[in-house]
């Protein structure tokens, strides 16, 4: 358990920066062999692009990192339950595992809303560990739409 508060903690940090960006607070690593090989956090309102979450990114970095789009021997850290378009991507990644801080009850596609790692036959299947420092994951994303609702008014 120790060693996924190390690269759940690694996961939050990359959702501090997206929420100093006034992001949705999402970080996601991607760990091979004990090594972190890819960070990322949600850019989505800065680049005007819908698929700039942070699961993508990781994955878009440790594909360039690794020299190849098969990531099986890859695991995912995020703060927050990927969504359907990240979940898919997931799969076609071939992640192994997924280890996520706090489930998405409006959006999420790995357990909440649906369970696409699981609940489906697809080419390929991911497992899945929820509640990795599930607090921390928690408590960041409350504090930002706490703070956004101020802005916003």
């Amino acid at each position: 358990m120790e060693i996924n508060n190390k690269y759940m903690k690694a996961a939050i940090k990359e959702a501090q920066k997206a929420y100093e960006k006034l992001e949705i607070p999402v970080g996601a690593v991607i760990v091979k062999d004990g090594k972190i090989i890819a960070r990322a956090h949600n850019i989505k309102e800065i680049k005007k692009d819908t698929t700039k979450h942070a699961e993508i990114i990781a994955i878009q970095k440790a594909s360039k990192k690794l020299q190849n789009w098969r990531l099986n021997e890859c695991d995912m850290y995020v703060t927050l339950e990927p969504c359907a378009m990240c979940a898919g991507a997931i799969i076609n990644a071939r992640i192994n595992k997924v280890y996520i801080g706090t489930l998405d009850e409006k959006t999420g596609a790995c357990g909440s809303v649906l369970n696409l790692l699981e609940d489906y036959k697809f080419n390929h299947q991911v497992k899945v560990e929820y509640g990795i420092m599930q607090k921390e994951c928690e408590n960041i994303l409350k504090r930002f739409f706490k703070e956004l609702r101020k802005i916003k008014k």
